[in-house]
């Protein structure tokens, strides 16, 4: 099904070289489609790499064994099928996976262990050992492709490739970090998004460098949802080559880790937007931002129930200053909320102050805002200095077509 790029894509970025990483990509055949659907990505030896998985109970082979191969903080590389998530496949599943992780390794001259493996698509159908064979060994004789190249490549219902660029001075050494993702629906990351990879020619001590992840993923991927379900799939990997040549950054405490983790945090961000931009059917993007709530936690948890309000989200793709549906959602988060505390406001203009709807509110200004693509909703809870931002976008005719014909 080809569908026409979002109204909110972005350009995709110019992304440099990064020293110790080289992308590849090939035609496995997953689906019946006239495109390049198998990814490898070769990082140099002595690759760190860290990562956050999804929460999701019935994931994929692909995610527990990546989560114990995570602990050793060593990778050489990355394999990304699209087209066949592998999920709820029991032992054929993971055979595939396994079959996979061998081939690239004798290739490579690496252990098994060090190749981290991704997919992406339709859940309950095996992946097929014998095309997974046959493109692997496809894309270990392909030349080396673009950024761009990768990223349209483990796309599924995708209708932009995403990626992002920052860059960071370590001491005297520029160190580049760069990313791509896949994802547009069934996004409610629980510990991850639906599939990222982020690159750095840094040298960082593996420890450190997931706890740069882990940080970065809060306030970034996990502060984003289309449709509240959270994927089967769900990655995100960090990988650190060391070949910028700088000092290796240990902990908060190393000259330029704070620079470092700004660019980390960047990339995510950017990449985690770039995601609701092409949530399926989207017409416009949704800045969530709750204040005043008893913790940081809290205010997340509230802007969350905002942001996957079915009612809220088809309010504003209709273009309805109905602020009302902000107090439902507010109210059945469960989180601590005093209705006769409660603000709420859309594109700086407040409706309703401390419960009660503004005495002169002029909807004009409002109703205005709504008609834009970059639509903001401010919620502030009055009970204490807890914030959060989420992002989401509207919920319109165009999802429920995507899904209803996401297999045929």
């Amino acid at each position: 099904m080809e569908l026409a790029p979002s109204p909110l894509a972005r350009p995709f970025p110019d992304i440099p070289a990064i020293d110790g990483v080289t992308l590849r990509i090939a035609r496995a055949r997953y689906k019946d489609w006239d495109r390049c659907d198998l990814t490898l990505v070769e990082v140099a030896e002595g690759t760190g790499v860290a990562g956050v998985f999804t929460r999701n109970v019935c994931c994929s082979s692909e995610v527990e064994l990546g989560r114990q191969q995570v602990k050793s903080g060593k990778a050489r590389a990355l394999v990304v099928n699209a087209g066949n998530s592998n999920a709820f496949t029991g032992y054929r599943g993971r055979e595939a996976v396994e079959q996979i992780m061998g081939q690239v390794a004798s290739g490579l001259g690496c252990a098994p262990s060090e190749v981290f493996v991704s997919s992406t698509g339709v859940i309950g159908v095996p992946l097929p050992k014998d095309k997974a064979r046959a493109g692997i060994a496809a894309v270990l004789d392909a030349q080396p492709c673009s950024w761009e190249d990768g990223a349209n490549t483990i796309a599924t219902t995708d209708t932009f490739p995403k990626g992002a660029h920052a860059a960071a001075m370590i001491g005297d050494v520029r160190a580049e970090v760069g990313g791509i993702v896949k994802g547009s629906g069934m996004i409610a990351p629980d510990m991850a998004t639906m599939l990222g990879y982020i690159f750095t020619d840094a040298a960082v001590a593996p420890a450190f460098l997931q706890e740069c992840l882990s940080r970065a993923n809060a306030g970034t991927f996990n502060a984003i949802t289309v449709d509240s379900d959270t994927s089967t799939s769900d990655t995100v990997l960090l990988f650190a080559t060391g070949k910028a040549g700088n000092s290796a950054l240990q902990n908060w405490d190393s000259t330029g880790a704070d620079a470092f983790y700004a660019a980390v945090e960047e990339v995510c961000r950017e990449l985690a937007q770039l995601v609701v931009r092409d949530g399926e059917g989207a017409q416009k993007f949704i800045t969530v931002q709750v204040s005043g709530a008893v913790s940081d936690e809290s205010a997340h948890r509230v802007a969350l129930a905002i942001a996957n309000s079915p009612l809220v989200k088809t309010a504003i793709a209709g273009e309805d200053a109905n602020w009302g549906r902000v107090v439902m959602a507010v109210g059945k988060a469960g989180e601590p909320a005093d209705r006769d505390r409660l603000s709420i406001g859309f594109g700086g203009h407040w409706a309703a102050r401390e419960g009660q709807p503004v005495s002169d509110y002029d909807e004009a200004p409002v109703a205005e805002h709504l008609k834009g693509s970059e639509i903001s909703v401010e919620v502030d809870l009055g009970l204490g200095e807890g914030s959060a931002t989420v992002w989401t976008c509207d919920l319109t005719h165009g999802y429920i077509s995507i899904n209803a014909d996401y297999r045929s």
